[in-house]
This record gives structure tokens, C-alpha cells and sequence, in this order.
């Protein structure tokens, strides 16, 4: 039995278990950095700013029956401030031709720019490998947790959301695009200007080359790195593009992955989020087949986001449920859709 939740204080050490499993910007492996996120996220679930860069929101998906979190998804209010921009590579074409010779080139090119007025961003998902390809879907309802809640709290974020993913990384866990440009620039490792970038942005304005870059002049590893995600990444690619999102032809100025968004009014998770009656029935000898996946959210005197994962068998508004979720179910009426 699955829920998806807002983090709580008590969350800390296994969320720090998980930030471990992988090297995240969003979910770095820093004790005290995580538990201010998570004092932050208890602050704008509860009391969102105006201010909306100030506001991250922590979701964590928990198996009830072991009281073990398995994953973490974010959204970040606001991405790109005056303070701290938004900074990005756009990708681009750029053609060459000579008359006398009678011959030209067209040329991939790469030039660095920023954005203080960015948008919600949704980051930071993580899901312990031993859970993949569970038959509830945990990771994609990991990642549609957080859909759920924007769709019932709108005017907590911007009109257009932001998704950075992950590039392919080289056998030595190394950004080709790094070593080809970031490297030779800021004379640092990709993971030691990550982390900086968290806390300080201004040595990335002051020492990123700011003219036009010029892909043939990359190694073939970075050209190829440029846009791609990795393979882990690949099922998220391909779940944003299913619901709305397109590559804006901007990528990460670090390692060179890309950025995807899509308005508010194009996401079909956000229309598709409808109020629920959940009406528990006893399932013996009813075919399985009509049953399909939901989460739900519903009120909760501990939580201000609890959805519950379930299989149901939808009727128009009403969904009946298997008894064995009851438990699991606060009151038996909640926002969700089928996922």
C-alpha cells in the first residue's frame, strides 16, 4: 500500500538515505541544507509566499505498510530572479556560405544567456531502484504527485512550467559538454560547480564565455551530449512530451541537458484532475480488468498533501474501490485522476 505525501521533520534520515543513490542539485546529500528544504517545504505547503521564488514544496512517496519513503519529487515555485537568473545555452543553427567557392556549412551553434523572471520549476525526483517497474507505477506517480497539487493550487505558480533533464554522462560518471567548455572556463569539476551554483551564481555570469560557441569545434562526445538525456532519463522525456511539454532549444550550460515547458493550460494532467467519490466494495468474483490506476488526494488532519495510490473501477464521478484500501483512504472524497 502506497501514499504520496508533503515531507515531513521525520522524513529527514531516509530522505538523506535516498540523496545518496545519486548526485542531485535539487537533492543534494547535505544534512542541513535537506532539513532547511524540508522546514521550507512544511512553510509554503502550509503558508505559500507571494513571493514564489521563496516557496518549494517536498513530496515523498511512502509505503505505508513498512512506513519506508521510496522516493522524493519537488517543485520549486519560482526558478529565475533577478538575484539568482536562470541561465541556459540556447541551441541553434547558424549558415555559412561562399559564392567563390561555391560552398557552405550549416553550423550547430550554442550561445549563453539568462532569464531573471524564470518559472515553477519541478525537479528533484529519485526513486529507490528496487521499486522500478512496480505494477502501481511508482515512479510516474512520483512525478504526477506533483501535477496533482498544482493543478488544485494554481495560483501558486507561474503560468508556464520549467523541467531540466539529465544529460548521458560519460563511463566515468563525467558531462562530456563540461570538460569540452565549463571546464576550460571555470577550472573546476562539473560536480564542484554544481554545488557552488547552489549557494553563489555570480561566478557563473562573470566567467561563462558569452559568445557564440561553435559545435564543430566541440569533441564528438560533447556534440553528441547536447539536448540528449541519458537512459534512465528517457521514460521522464518521454512521459512530458505525453502530457505537454516541449524542448524549448535551451540546455543546461553545464553538462547540456535539455529544458522542456509547457503552459499551465496545455497539461493534460491539469484538466484532467476531477472530484472523486470513493464508494469500497468487496472484489470477489468482480473482473479485474476493469479496474485502472488512480491517485487520490484527500484531506488530512496531518498532512497538507496526502494522495493515496489505488486501483479502482471508475463510473463517471464515482470510483469503487477494493476494501483493502480503506485503511489507507482518510475520508472517502478526493481530487485525482487515472494515471
Amino acid at each position: 500500500m502506497y501514499i504520496l505525501r508533503n515531507a515531513v521533520e521525520e522524513d529527514l534520515d531516509q530522505i538523506l538515505e535516498l540523496s545518496q543513490l545519486k548526485v542531485f542539485i535539487n537533492l543534494p546529500s547535505d544534512r542541513k541544507v535537506l532539513e532547511a528544504k524540508i522546514d521550507n517545504s512544511l512553510r509554503s505547503f502550509k503558508n505559500p509566499s507571494s513571493q514564489l521564488e521563496d516557496n518549494l514544496y517536498v513530496f515523498v512517496l511512502e509505503d505505508i505498510d513498512t512506513h519506508r519513503i521510496l522516493g522524493v519529487s519537488m517543485i520549486h515555485g519560482k526558478h529565475g530572479t533577478e538575484s539568482e537568473p536562470h541561465f541556459y545555452l540556447t541551441v541553434s543553427q547558424e549558415n555559412k556560405y561562399s559564392e567563390s567557392l561555391n560552398t557552405g556549412f550549416i553550423h550547430g551553434t550554442l550561445k549563453f544567456g539568462y532569464n531573471p523572471d524564470g518559472y515553477t520549476e519541478i525537479g528533484g525526483l529519485i526513486l529507490e531502484p528496487g521499486h522500478r517497474g512496480s505494477p502501481f507505477k511508482l515512479g510516474k506517480a512520483l512525478s504526477y504527485a506533483r501535477f496533482l497539487y498544482i493543478a488544485q493550487h494554481q495560483e501558486e505558480f507561474t503560468d508556464e512550467i520549467h523541467v531540466e533533464l539529465m544529460p548521458p554522462f560519460d563511463s566515468n560518471g563525467n558531462s562530456p559538454l563540461w570538460e569540452a567548455i565549463g571546464r576550460k572556463f571555470l577550472n573546476m569539476d562539473y560536480t564542484e560547480a554544481d554545488v557552488l551554483s547552489r549557494k553563489n551564481k555570480e561566478f557563473i555570469l562573470s566567467l561563462f564565455p558569452t559568445g557564440t560557441i561553435y559545435e564543430t569545434l566541440l569533441p564528438l562526445s560533447a556534440r553528441d551530449s547536447i539536448g540528449k538525456v541519458g537512459k534512465e532519463t528517457m521514460p521522464v522525456k518521454k512521459m512530458l512530451e505525453s502530457i505537454g511539454f516541449q524542448y524549448t532549444n535551451e540546455v543546461d550550460p553545464f553538462d547540456g541537458g535539455p529544458h522542456y515547458r509547457a503552459k499551465k493550460e496545455n497539461i493534460s494532467l491539469l484538466k484532467q484532475a476531477t472530484e472523486y467519490e470513493l464508494e469500497f466494495e468487496d472484489v470477489r468474483g468482480k473482473n479485474a480488468d476493469e479496474r485502472k490506476l488512480f491517485m487520490v488526494n484527500m484531506p488530512h488532519k496531518d498532512y497538507q498533501f496526502y494522495t493515496t495510490i489505488l486501483s479502482a473501477r471508475p463510473d463517471g464521478k464515482k470510483l469503487f474501490v477494493p476494501q483493502r484500501f480503506q485503511a489507507q483512504c482518510p475520508t472517502n472524497k478526493g481530487t485525482g485522476f487515472n494515471y
